[in-house]
């Protein structure tokens, strides 16, 4: 039991049991990926909500209100294409410094590090009251997924190895 063999059942070190540590270690992989895709159907169904385009974008809800204007032309705005953009791009640049990142400071701290900047971007953007307050909370959200995307693959490849 103090190994985490709470869900092996007559297994043996190193036969490849499923352990509590080895599910929590799946969960939390499977909780990015999971992070990133529900930040991707918000942000396509937040962009078509009439009250958040009113208060941060009020010059796309009248181009949506005028009749002449094509349906597939109607966010023609860079301030919204940097809202959007800005969580995808800084994920990409965060992939790139994570990993030397992750070996000065190690995974744990690293991880610590992720969760910190989850727990910032989620309250920037909860309490946003301009646009700039939105693409920041973005960044951050974007950092703390590119930074823990590539901790948790780095993670992922020694638990094989494992006798837990």
């Amino acid at each position: 039991m103090a190994r985490g063999d709470v869900l092996a059942v007559g297994a043996t070190a190193g036969s490849g049991e499923i352990t509590f540590t080895v599910v929590m270690s799946c969960l939390t992989a499977a909780s990015s990926g999971l992070l990133l895709g529900y930040d991707i159907s918000i942000t396509g169904g937040l962009t078509q909500m009439k009250s958040f385009l009113q208060a941060f974008f009020p010059e796309i809800l009248k181009k949506m209100n005028n009749a002449q204007q094509d349906a597939y032309c109607i966010f023609d705005s860079q301030v919204l294409t940097t809202f959007v953009s800005s969580f995808f791009l800084a994920g990409m640049l965060a992939s790139l410094v994570a990993g030397h990142l992750t070996k000065t400071l190690g995974r744990k701290n690293s991880m610590l590090i992720g969760g910190l900047l989850f727990l910032a971007g989620a309250l920037l953007n909860f309490t946003a009251v301009n646009i700039s307050m939105l693409v920041i909370g973005r960044i951050l959200l974007g950092v703390a997924v590119g930074f823990t995307s590539l901790v948790i693959t780095d993670l992922a490849g020694p638990m094989r190895y494992l006798h837990m």
